[in-house]
């Protein structure tokens, strides 16, 4: 949204010019000053936090002196800069005009005191205009002779160097920087391997690059353009920067969440992937990747680790994050409920999620610590990677579908249509995969005969290993249990993923799921029976016995205890687990301060609407009361915002996300809602409504999917999945002359 100026008779603003605007300061004296001096009666009303939040003045009112350009991007007013150019006389020559922003009338005292106060600040700039134009010469003197022409050919050359590994990390290349490897080298063989760092570089001299040029030709054929440390310390260089640039829009917006991906292999080991959610001064919702994170200790020393990296390494405050959503599953997914649980005990406000981009069924599947259940998820995920290798794969498999669907055409399409998506990401891939069961296991057993010879090697073996997996009847037994038990929170995950009408409804509706799943547990002989029936129908139906696992007859054989039969056995080790594990894990995801931030969704135009505007949110708005400017007039603001809705235009429709809403013009005038709705939108459990937030999910992908483990380079990754981060080449000079000053100082 455009910056417009607060001024009387100014009509600048920040989309027709290309002038800093500035906020007004918090500092209440330094506030009252600039109003006054504005002679604006409608802003004396206001507290310095709404102005700070909804009002700026432009560079036109203040003197040259007060204003400092930092960087050609940045500029800045002096801490005692007070705005003294106004354009208070130009709306008397059109005495019929209609002007918004109406001139105070002063009494001859008030006019008296501000001339005296002119005075003073006059003094005062004056001053300062001395003192800075004497540092600033001061500065000039100091800085021009002290650069010799080494140190400037060294930051030419540094410029250089950041604009190839930003180019290097945006397209990635392949990149080799080891420092270890570069020292163990050879002479013979530094001169024969070249990286694509010092192709580039040769790679601008051919075309044309007359410093490039200058500084290597009397250089010896064999001598380095620039090492290997160095190369690692020009690409932390970028990667800091890079990053900062995202760090410093979340510390402008003070609110965010925390999520992480499946573990990253790297050379140097397992990484966690970091995002940060927040919403931008935009309004608009993002979800930026940050950085890999060590994996390695036990889940405390990686709590700390990561809690440090936000707060000492990142300058966040973790008192200002709202939430955080762990992928991963196995021992990974047990580790992260231990890590989460570490963070949630000392910032309570940071609730625990799941992740918009993950079902909540395959989420609480991946989190279950059975071995079996995360047997079935292993092979699953296999399943659907082996078909996605080629389209010959998914045809053999189409072919299995038509033959065992035996002429219903509706069913066949809905298999076929299915197993062509990712369908391990679904809410009911347990349905799913429980119907493809018997297609899937004849498709594997044809392919690993290979009677055509169509077939390699390494398919066949892979389609050998996936089909004894899938001919287990504790494969069988415990996907269907998953299906069955998972049924009952199903449609409810549906709805988290869903529009932001079906989330509040979603919030709504957790007891009655609550109370099926204590249904079931108080009756689990029963359901455990059909469970177990339909288990054993399926694997009759495919040929294969049912029986104990081997591990536990072999267990149960050396402590000589009395025969289990499969029923028992399989309702004691696997349905019991599975549902208490599913009742707990519900309520603990879904807590008070969760589910109260989930009902505080009738915020949202539609929702009032859907509700018929008769919607409580006072109830609710307890859990972020200390984070709103004005929580005292919260209830006031609440009834406005929801008469302006109810009693608005035929022509007006009611905004359905919380993107449409904060992009509403009106919505600035409700500080409370707007910070409310803010806070809202980092929850990692909704989904990312106009924002870019699924790029950084998805170039991450793109990059592990591209890259070889013993070619990926985090550095590297950091600027290929920001690509769409602006980079300044000349900051990033500064910064590494800061980090490494001996550089300097050696040329």
């Amino acid at each position: 949204m455009p910056n417009f100026c607060a001024a009387p008779n100014c009509t600048r603003k920040s989309t027709q010019s290309d002038l800093a605007f500035f906020r007004f300061p918090r500092d209440p004296e330094r506030c009252r000053l600039w109003v006054e001096n504005c002679r604006r009666a409608d802003l004396e009303e206001k507290t310095p936090d709404q102005l700070n939040k909804h009002y700026r003045l432009c560079a036109k009112h203040f003197e040259p002196a007060m204003i400092c350009k930092t960087s050609p991007y940045r500029t800045v007013l002096r801490d005692t800069a007070i705005p003294t150019i106004f354009d208070l006389t130009s709306h008397l020559g059109n005495p019929h005009s209609r002007h918004r922003k109406r001139i105070k009338i002063l009494t001859d005292e008030e006019v008296q005191k501000i001339k005296e106060r002119r005075l003073e600040s006059s003094v005062e700039q004056l001053l300062s205009k001395k003192d800075g134009d004497a540092q600033d010469d001061s500065e000039n003197a100091d800085d021009i002779p002290q650069l010799t022409p080494e140190q400037k050919d060294l930051r030419e050359f540094l410029r250089a160097s950041f604009e190839v590994m930003v180019l290097i990390g945006r397209q990635n290349f392949p990149f080799h920087c080891n420092a270890r490897e570069d020292e163990m080298r050879s002479e013979e063989d530094r001169s024969i391997t070249t990286g694509n760092f010092r192709a580039l570089i040769e790679n601008r001299i051919n075309a044309g690059d007359e410093f490039l040029g200058r500084r290597f030709e009397t250089a010896a054929v064999n001598e380095e353009y620039c090492s290997a440390v160095q190369q690692r310390q020009l690409l932390e260089v970028c990667e800091r920067c890079v990053r900062e640039e995202i760090l410093q829009q979340v510390r402008e917006c003070r609110f965010f969440s925390i999520v992480t991906g499946e573990l990253v292999e790297f050379p140097e080991g397992e990484h966690l992937p970091v995002f940060l959610r927040y919403v931008d001064q935009a309004n608009t919702l993002r979800e930026e990747f940050i950085e890999f994170l060590s994996f390695e200790g036990e889940e405390v020393t990686v709590a700390e680790r990561l809690e440090t990296q936000l707060t000492k390494g990142w300058g966040l405050r973790m008192e200002h994050c709202r939430g955080q959503a762990h992928a991963g599953s196995g021992l990974l997914g047990t580790k992260m409920k231990v890590i989460a649980a570490q963070l949630i005990e000392k910032y309570p406000m940071a609730v625990i999620t799941p992740t918009s981009t993950c079902a909540l069924n395959v989420h609480l599947a991946n989190g279950m610590p059975l071995t079996g259940v995360q047997d079935v998820m292993s092979i699953l995920k296999k399943t659907n990677a082996f078909f996605k290798a080629s389209p010959l794969l998914q045809s053999e498999l189409d072919n299995a579908i038509s033959i065992l669907s035996q002429g219903n055409i509706e069913k066949e399409g809905i298999l076929k249509e299915g197993s062509r998506s990712t369908w391990t990401d679904l809410h009911n891939v347990f349905e799913m995969a429980v119907d493809l069961l018997e297609p899937l296991l004849l498709c594997m057993d044809s392919i690993h005969d290979n009677e055509d010879l169509k077939w390699n090697e390494q398919i066949t073996s892979d389609a050998y290993a996936i089909s004894e997996a899938l001919a287990d009847f504790e494969f069988i037994v415990t996907l269907v249990i998953l299906k069955n038990a998972l049924s009952f929170t199903r449609a409810f995950g549906k709805n988290l993923q869903g529009e932001t009408i079906d989330v509040f409804f979603a919030a709504n509706s957790l007891t009655a799921v609550l109370h099926s799943l204590h249904e079931v547990s108080d009756n689990l002989e029963v359901y455990h029976e059909f469970w177990f029936e339909e288990a054993v129908s399926v694997a009759t139906a495919m040929e294969i016995p049912v029986r104990i696992p081997r591990l536990f007859l072999r267990k149960q054989q050396a402590l000589e205890t009395m025969e289990i039969q499969a029923e028992s056995f399989f309702k004691e080790y696997l349905t019991q687990p599975v549902m208490e594990y599913i009742t707990q894990e519900v309520k603990e995801i879904f807590s008070e301060n969760h589910l109260g931030a989930l009902k505080c969704l009738s915020l949202v135009p539609a929702v009032m609407g859907q509700m018929r505007f008769n919607t409580s949110e006072e109830t609710h708005a307890d859990i972020y009361r200390s984070d709103l400017p004005h929580p005292d007039t919260l209830p006031a603001e609440l009834h406005c915002w929801r008469i302006k809705w109810k009693h608005r235009g035929k022509e007006v429709s009611l905004p359905c996300t919380i993107h449409e809403t904060l992009q509403h013009s009106d919505v600035k005038f409700f500080p409370n809602v707007n910070a409310f709705l803010k806070i809202l939108a980092t929850l990692p459990v909704l989904k990312l409504d106009g924002s870019r937030g699924e790029t950084a999910q998805r170039r991450l992908q793109a990059y592990l999917t591209d890259t070889v483990v013993n070619q990926r380079c985090k550095n590297l990754a950091v600027l290929n999945i920001n690509y769409h981060i602006k980079t300044d080449l000349e900051e990033m000079v500064q910064c590494y002359l800061k980090m490494y000053p001996e550089e300097n100082e050696s040329d």
